[in-house]
């Protein structure tokens, strides 16, 4: 927080939990670049607005199928899920739109969508919905780097006008924000390490560190989750799994951790349906 008690800042390196969520995607083109973008700024999100809870943050395009979907957890880790059309596996940006689900303290689920700004990127969609889902005056960037097909670098930062401040911090931050320059300039310079972020952000600005996270990728599936998604089903579809006498093999959209039911499993399942 900066010592004048005017802006929250935020910055992350995301680069092994983006390399992780697309060695498991593997999307191709724009689309990685969207994706690991988005990753990013789930993150950050999520340890800005509700960091003790799970956040999704969901890239669609309103006239065509797919989605692009970053799911971050405090404790388990951030995942992704890259669902394209393989007529079409590509995710431009526009036409597109932004959806943030996070759950409240009370437990409630809070939903915004928003737009994709003409001719913005994920970073822009970012500063969009925290304005007008969020209200909260907010700068936000996030950048990826790659090297060829490896990601190098990924990371971003968020600043966040505390309440009470008044307008003209914003204007005289907003400055500064422009003189930073492009995110992945500073990546590509060695910079993706949140202090040394920071520091280039508040060049000359006093700020003292208030508090770290780790970060990692993670996936929570489980063959306990998966039984519990099974037992939803109708029960003459467990019926017809069981007569079969055949394991289930089902595998994680995730992470692609592969699962084996056996029989007997199901069996058990036919009895609690």
């Amino acid at each position: 927080m900066t010592d004048d008690a005017a802006f929250r800042v935020m910055a992350v390196n995301t680069t092994l939990t983006v390399r992780e969520a697309l060695t498991r995607q593997a999307p191709t083109g724009i689309t990685r670049k969207a994706f690991a973008d988005l990753l990013t700024g789930a993150v950050l999100v999520r340890e800005t607005m509700a960091p003790n809870q799970r956040v999704q943050a969901i890239l669609k395009r309103r006239k065509e199928t797919g989605s692009l979907v970053a799911d971050t957890h405090p404790t388990e880790g951030t995942r992704g899920l890259v669902s394209m059309p393989a007529k079409s596996p590509q995710f431009p940006m526009t036409d597109a739109m932004l959806q943030v689900m996070r759950r409240l303290h009370d437990g409630k689920i809070h939903q915004g969508v928003v737009d994709v700004p003409n001719g913005g990127d994920v970073s822009a969609a970012l500063r969009e919905y925290m304005r007008v889902s969020e209200q909260v005056d907010t700068l936000v960037a996030v950048g990826t780097l790659f090297h060829g097909d490896e990601v190098a670098s990924a990371g971003g930062y968020l600043i966040q006008l505390l309440p009470g401040v008044g307008t003209a911090p914003m204007a005289f931050m907003s400055e500064r924000v422009r003189e930073f320059g492009d995110i992945d300039a500073h990546l590509a310079a060695g910079k993706a390490e949140p202090r040394a972020l920071i520091a280039a952000l508040l060049e000359q600005i006093p700020y003292t560190e208030l508090s770290d996270s780790e970060l990692k990728f993670g996936c929570w599936c489980s063959a306990e989750r998966l039984l519990g998604a099974l037992s939803t089903l109708p029960k003459s579809d467990i019926d017809d799994f069981v007569q079969r006498g055949e394991v289930l093999e089902i595998s994680c959209d995730y992470c692609h951790r592969q699962y084996r039911i056996p029989p007997a499993k199901l069996v058990g399942l036919q009895l609690e349906s």
